[in-house]
């Protein structure tokens, strides 16, 4: 039997398999640095891909995606003398696989040696108050320097936070002192101001009260006076009235005595009778003449002067 045909099955085999492992697929979000016989070719991005064995060598492969990376506290020391440990997360993405392939040895190392030294020039110039109360500044400032400083590498950094600032035992210790002080001279001024604003509302609530009260005993006092002025117009009216009354009254008397030519005794007698028709009246005072106050003793003569006159025929 002829076995001519294995080798050449075997070759072809090899052949298959040396394709096979020579196809490569890049993924999303990736990408392969290619070289050839030693020397930069090109730069794979997604989708497929087939390497000339013996001749083309994939030497890194990268990922595009935004990356982070937290590196380890470092001690920094501020502008009055004070070491503190600050922790610092930065995000960034690889831009040029090319450039961060060749670029920089040990990119990651680059960049948190670039960051610890970054961070102390910032923070060396600043004293920890304001080094505590500034970190949008201090983030903003890193993140400047950062990305310039790493643009040749293909790296570019987006954002950069400090993760945590941790002051030494002593400055913590007065600190938390401080701020305990803070809080009490905080509660003194609202107890305090709470304080203000009662006695305030009191006042307010006494002088309204004392307002009220003068304004009541100020009515009170106008409608005593109006009653007391309006009682005095009515007596004075009664009065007015009781006066008009007897003088018309002497007046008919008069009258009538004159028609009959009566002596004078008769004339006060009918004076008086007028007088005690005036006072069946509604009128509280009744002023009587002078003429009339010697009346009384004469009531009785009248009386049967009266009397005689009715007998006459």
């Amino acid at each position: 039997m002829n076995f001519w045909w294995i080798p050449i099955s075997i070759v072809v085999l090899l052949l298959l398999i040396l394709i096979i492992v020579n196809v490569h697929i890049v993924q999303q979000s990736r990408a392969y640095v290619v070289e050839r016989l030693g020397r930069f070719y090109t730069v794979w991005n997604q989708g497929p891909h087939v390497k000339i064995p013996f001749l083309m060598r994939i030497i890194k492969k990268i990922s595009l995606k935004e990356q982070v990376a937290d590196f380890a506290p470092q001690p920094v020391i501020t502008k009055d003398n004070v070491t503190m440990q600050i922790d610092t997360v930065i995000y960034f993405q690889i831009t040029d696989p090319k450039l961060y392939t060749y670029g920089v040895e040990h990119p990651m190392n680059a960049i948190e040696n670039l960051t610890a030294t970054t961070l102390r020039n910032i923070i060396g110039e600043m004293e920890l108050d304001q080094s505590l109360t500034s970190r949008d500044i201090i983030n903003a400032r890193m993140r400047s320097i950062l990305d310039e400083a790493t643009d040749p590498w293909g790296i570019k950094v987006n954002r950069v936070e400090l993760k945590n600032i941790i002051p030494p035992k002593e400055i913590q210790n007065a600190m938390e002192k401080q701020m305990k002080a803070e809080r009490e001279r905080r509660e003194s001024i609202l107890q305090a101001e709470g304080q203000k604003q009662s006695q305030i509302l009191v006042a307010e609530g006494e002088k309204a009260a004392a307002i009220l009260k003068a304004d009541a005993a100020k009515q009170a006092a106008i409608l005593q006076a109006e009653g007391e002025k309006a009682a005095r117009i009515m007596a004075a009216e009664a009065e007015a009235e009781a006066i008009t009354r007897v003088q018309t009254a002497l007046a008919d008397s008069l009258r009538l005595l004159n028609a009959a030519a009566p002596n004078d005794q008769v004339v006060k007698l009918k004076a008086l009778e007028t007088m005690q028709k005036v006072s069946d009246g509604k009128a509280t005072k009744i002023i009587i003449p002078s003429e009339l106050q010697g009346l009384a003793g004469l009531a009785a003569s009248a009386k049967a002067v009266f009397e005689d006159e009715k007998k006459q025929p």
